[in-house]
């Protein structure tokens, strides 16, 4: 049985791909979305406990846009920034993420973040309150 499911928005085919693999290696069941798609309504068909969303995505997507939407309509769903630039954890729009993660071949912080973020989802279905983001 799974840990959890995990929905990872990366506009980078490798990367939702090794994403998936690792995750799944470690339990998890992961669905993918390059965001191009409606994001709540991904969210709505796949109903994950955790989002990975990129920063940067192709064209003129933008995932602090897309975290936007989704704390639109969810402020409960843990969501985890994972980008390869680290000058985004201070842009205003990036505080509504619970974590942030800099993109790295070791994905060791990833899953670490996943597995709190999983843990943080499971307290708040649970009716405990609202805590800060994390960025460590």
């Amino acid at each position: 049985m799974a840990k959890g499911k995990i929905l990872v928005v990366d506009d980078e085919h490798h990367i939702r791909l090794l994403y998936q693999e690792e995750l799944q290696l470690e339990d998890y069941d992961v669905v993918t979305s390059d965001g191009s798609e409606n994001i709540l309504e991904v969210l709505s068909r796949e109903k994950p406990q955790v989002v990975v969303l990129d920063i940067k995505l192709e064209g003129n997507r933008s995932g602090l846009d897309l975290l936007q939407e989704i704390r639109g309509q969810d402020q409960s769903i843990p969501v985890i920034l994972c980008t390869a630039y680290d000058s985004f954890q201070h842009d205003l729009k990036s505080i509504a993420a619970d974590f942030y993660v800099v993109k790295s071949v070791d994905l060791t912080e990833l899953k670490s973040k996943v597995e709190q973020a999983l843990k943080k989802a499971e307290k708040q279905s649970g009716g405990s309150g609202e805590s800060q983001p994390s960025y460590f």
